[in-house]
């Protein structure tokens, strides 16, 4: 085998399983301390790949949310348990907190979870939600999308996946872009280029999806400032 393509989790099993084959990975968290590489700069080893930001996003997401609905305090965030590091968790409250609001975490890593999660969400009266990165909640965006039009509760996710399947906003990094790089370094090693001299790219394009349809549905009214930032409109 030439190359691995490693997505996410994934990565850190692949490179325990090898020292040798090379690994350009995809994953949403720092490299560094999932131990992939030595640094970001010289990475060393057999791997190197693309750090596909999303925890550092979480205040910019925060943001945006409480712009497009501007009296929501108490919020609520989704996260799956079974991925997500105590420090994303911790960086999610931070941000919560700067900026004044009430931050309840919710846990759901399967599909009844996500369910009751939303009961929940709704009986304490959190009046926005912010689904936190994860590649089972992307699997799974019908039914997060459903629920959240189900209980009227604005949500914001990370990717437009969410917002093409009819959710209200997304703010993060371009998938399309971060794949692309990966795909650049995967043909650069079938060229000869070893993991060890190619420094671990940082996604550099971020896009703001709004669902206009979606908000009119659950009666927001999107200011013109915000259409006027957003990447995409869907209508």
């Amino acid at each position: 085998m030439a190359v691995i393509v490693a997505n996410g989790p994934a990565a850190a099993i692949v490179r325990a399983a090898t020292t040798t084959i090379p690994i350009v990975f995809l994953v949403n968290q720092d490299p560094v301390r999932l131990g992939l590489v030595n640094s970001l700069a010289r990475p060393g080893g057999n791997a190197t790949g693309v750090n596909f930001f999303v925890g550092e996003l979480v205040a910019k997401q925060l943001s945006l949310l409480r712009e497009l609905v501007p009296g929501a305090i108490r919020i609520a965030v989704l996260i799956n348990p079974r991925t997500a590091s105590t420090s994303a968790t911790a960086d999610v409250e931070s941000a919560a907190h700067a900026m004044g609001l009430q931050a309840r975490i919710f846990n759901a890593s399967h599909s009844r979870e996500i369910v009751d999660a939303f009961t929940t969400i709704a009986r304490d009266h959190r009046e926005a939600l912010l689904v936190g990165p994860n590649p089972y909640f992307v699997v799974r965006r019908a039914q997060l999308v459903t629920l959240a039009a189900r209980h009227a509760i604005p949500t914001s996710y990370n990717v437009r996946d969410y917002v093409e399947a009819g959710g209200l906003m997304s703010y993060g990094t371009n998938a399309v872009d971060a794949y692309r790089q990966v795909g650049v370094y995967a043909g650069r090693i079938l060229k000869g280029a070893k993991p060890a001299d190619l420094p671990v790219e940082q996604s550099s394009k971020f896009e703001f999806v709004i669902n206009l349809a979606t908000a009119m549905m659950l009666g927001i009214v999107v200011p013109p400032t915000l259409l006027a930032r957003a990447d995409e409109v869907i209508e």
